[in-house]
């Protein structure tokens, strides 16, 4: 009876003396395992910069700036899906937003391409560019998109357009209000990355 009951302080003593460590040395352990998630590709010049849907905040810009930073001639953006807002008229469709974005930021309407038909997932995005590059014949693209979402983005993208021999980079583009140091003191940063953890494993079964 005494062994058990000192089993049992040992395990409990050390099970204390594990989530000490843990909360101790959260930062270094959460800001490690959001840089293993996060993919960033070094950028290298494409034949056009695909910007995802959603994210008007950081990944038009963040497109716009590797435009004119002559990575790419073209930028690709989404004709999204419309929410009851915009089917109403209330709102601006965020196609038209996206396209204002780019215009204001000095792109020409000429280097621009709306692509797709009312997408709304990331894999409908994958099937635009898909059509887009059996069109054009276009070996290279850049998809800049937001940190915890590259995973996901480089992951599906890669698969579903490895026999178009297609080379996909992916830049991660920093957040307005959390970056892989600080992440789960922020809700959207601890939002974003439960929200795509469970949308990577989603797309492995699915697809």
């Amino acid at each position: 009876m005494k062994c058990r009951r000192r089993s049992v302080c040992v395990a409990l003593l050390a099970g204390c003396c594990l989530l000490a460590g843990l909360w101790l040395f959260r930062a270094p352990l959460l800001t490690g395992l959001a840089k293993a998630w996060v993919v960033n590709d070094p950028a290298v010049k494409a034949d056009a910069i695909v910007v995802l849907g959603g994210g008007l905040d950081t990944r038009p810009f963040a497109a716009a700036r590797l435009y004119h930073e002559h990575f790419a001639p073209k930028v690709l953006y989404m004709d999204v899906k419309l929410n009851a807002a915009a089917r109403l008229g209330v709102v601006i469709p965020e196609r038209e937003l996206t396209r204002r974005i780019f215009v204001s930021n000095n792109i020409p309407e000429g280097d621009l391409e709306a692509i797709g038909k009312s997408v709304a997932s990331t894999y409908d995005e994958t099937q635009a560019v898909r059509a887009w590059v059996e069109r054009t014949g276009a070996k290279s693209i850049i998809i800049p998109t937001d940190l915890f979402h590259t995973h996901r983005a480089r992951w599906i993208f890669r698969r579903e357009l490895r026999d178009k021999n297609i080379q996909v980079q992916v830049e991660a583009v920093q957040m307005p209000d959390y970056d892989t140091s600080d992440w789960w003191k922020h809700e959207d940063g601890l939002i974003a990355f439960e929200n795509e953890v469970i949308k990577s494993i989603y797309y492995r079964f699915k697809y």
